[in-house]
């Protein structure tokens, strides 16, 4: 089978396995949800207790039940439809007349995301290096929800898979390639420095959380005062807009303890907890990096420098800079591209023994 386009071979061709709407778009419904029942509940009590006209509290919170079902539906919709294609010398993402794809030659290195939920299904992104600096951007392809995408990967690397890929509950020291070897392998040193948040993005969002826990301690405060009051001048418990006021202020602070919550697990307790299921490998052919369900590889060729800095504890981070097509360094990478949060990168973090790393790293 020849594609379309390019007229080139297709060596390999899948659909999404599993469908499943992203993490961010899920917490996107929920806060749309609570938002809308804060909505509707304000508009009662407008209704009965005021005697005002309710319909613009109850378009808002149309709308923004709208936006939870949108959020929750749309990304699978759009995803059930994906078609991908491995040719000769492209990967192709195609729905319907949109096509996106990305040069196999310019492949950097690929990140999996093994599905939690489903075994042996995961995400295969490919990055490719692009230029640093002024010039510096994101360039991926995403292959959502396929079967065995450690196996895909090696097709497209041109290997052929091992007996044990697909299986991402596996170490990746048990799914290497025919003939590879683990030269060094190691993970980042404990410590209590692993539970302070890196750089300024994490100190901004630690801040961010407790400024909203702050203000859900006082507006809990003003809520039950505000109860009190409107019980003193005759509301009656037992009516619908005392409930409705009530579930409105009740939802209200728990919106704000859960953004609170969950920027302080985000930027502090998960980090943490990742770091410690973080395993390093060099072997005589890649550099992985197993991080939970997250996996990085990146063949060797592909590094043309190794930067160490200081990093916490006293140790050392190891940065590699990249090489590319018309490129050098990296994006979507810890050296010079995306933060942390944007996924694993080919930074290794709180090395010990880095001169060791540079030894098995310097090119022939």
């Amino acid at each position: 089978m020849r594609d379309s386009v390019f007229n080139e071979t297709v060596l390999w061709s899948g659909r999404p396995k599993v469908v499943a709407t992203p993490l961010l778009y899920i917490v996107g419904a929920a806060v749309c949800g609570v938002t809308s029942a804060i909505s509707t509940a304000s508009a009662i009590v407008v209704s009965k207790a005021l005697g005002a006209s309710p319909n613009q509290l109850l378009a808002f919170a149309a709308w923004m039940a709208s936006l939870a079902v949108a959020f929750s539906y749309l990304p699978r919709w759009w995803r059930s439809e994906l078609e991908y294609m491995l040719t000769d010398r492209h990967i192709v993402v195609q729905r319907g007349k949109l096509r996106r794809s990305i040069e196999r030659r310019s492949i950097s290195y690929a990140r999996i995301h093994w599905h939690p939920k489903h075994p042996g299904v995961g995400d295969l992104e490919l990055v490719r290096a692009v230029p640093t600096g002024a010039l510096r951007r994101r360039l991926s392809i995403v292959l959502h929800g396929v079967v065995a995408p450690d196996r895909v990967w090696a097709i497209l690397r041109g290997v052929v898979p091992s007996a044990p890929a697909g299986d991402g509950h596996r170490l990746l020291s048990q799914r290497l390639d025919e003939g590879e070897r683990v030269l060094w392998s190691a993970h980042p040193a404990d410590g209590w420095h692993k539970w302070l948040p890196s750089g300024l993005r994490g100190l901004g969002s630690v801040l961010i959380g407790v400024l909203l826990g702050g203000f859900a301690v006082v507006s809990a405060v003003h809520a039950v005062r505000s109860i009190r009051i409107v019980t003193a001048a005759g509301m009656d418990p037992e009516s619908v807009s005392f409930v409705a006021l009530v579930a409105s202020l009740s939802l209200t602070i728990v919106l704000l303890v859960a953004a609170g919550a969950a920027m302080l697990y985000v930027s502090v307790v998960r980090p943490a907890r990742l770091a410690a299921r973080t395993r390093y490998l060099i072997t005589d052919r890649r550099v992985l990096i197993q991080r939970g369900d997250e996996e990085l590889h990146l063949d060797r060729s592909r590094i043309v420098d190794v930067i160490d800095a200081p990093g916490a504890g006293g140790l050392r981070d190891v940065f590699l800079v990249l090489d590319g097509p018309r490129a050098r360094a990296v994006a979507a990478s810890g050296a010079f591209g995306e933060a942390a949060g944007a996924g694993l990168q080919p930074v290794l973090h709180r090395v010990a023994d880095v001169d060791s790393v540079r030894q098995i790293l310097r090119p022939a």
